[in-house]
């Protein structure tokens, strides 16, 4: 299953839960932090393709400028893309079979948290698509209280996929407007939800594209 979702969004919080129900939970975002220390192979690549000017004094990766860089169009957005993910894809196969190698006749569902993931691109990966929701205005505000300034948090949010976009993508959405009991509430619906498919994929071999469904809000 891929879990993405919008800066401030609550992507991470809904993934610990599900996390804490049994599922196995891999974040896309902290292999590419990985991937992105010296001697790693992000890290070659990205020297390769950018130049040294990307690095600094100690040799680790300018984040921010590899954003600028990066996300200065949409061709150039492509190419860090077409750069990463394969390499980041690697690593979650990795992380699947050696957990299928430890426990070859347990069931369990596989949940990889991106931010980029539907960017990324190769979404028949995935049994479902889940988009944890929330308004903009939420988002920013949620964002602030993380330390973000607003006018930082609506320029990351102007360079990610338009929420009307992303939904239209999501096999599951999960309102994450409210406070954690409904956020804990929604995603334990969820949870039942994938458990029911992970039953159905057994029996069939494969899920049958539905009509999205909503976990709270309207």
């Amino acid at each position: 299953m891929g879990l993405t979702g919008g800066i401030a969004s609550g992507k991470s919080t809904i993934t610990r839960l599900l996390a804490s129900m049994g599922c196995l939970t891999v974040d896309a975002d902290s292999i590419v932090a990985e991937l992105y220390r010296p001697g790693q192979a992000g890290h070659r690549a990205l020297v390769a393709n950018y130049g040294p000017s990307i690095l600094r004094a100690d040799q680790t990766i300018d984040r921010t400028l590899l954003a600028d860089l990066a996300f200065a169009s949409e061709s150039s957005a492509r190419q860090l893309n077409a750069l990463i993910h394969p390499l980041v894809r690697q690593e979650e196969d990795r992380l699947s079979a050696a957990e299928a190698a430890r426990h070859p006749n347990r069931d369990r569902i596989f949940v990889v948290e991106a931010t980029l993931l539907i960017e990324a691109g190769n979404l028949d990966r995935y049994d479902c698509i889940v988009v944890v929701d929330l308004d903009p205005e939420t988002q920013l505000e949620r964002a602030e209280a993380r330390g973000m300034s607003r006018a930082e948090a609506a320029r990351r949010m102007s360079h990610q996929m338009a929420r009307e976009k992303r939904l239209l993508h999501a096999d599951y959405i999960l309102d994450n407007s409210g406070d954690a009991a409904a956020a804990e509430r929604q995603t334990r619906r969820l949870y039942e939800f994938l458990q029911h498919d992970l039953d159905e994929k057994k029996k069939q071999g494969a899920l049958q594209k539905k009509t999205p469904r909503r976990m709270g809000g309207a």
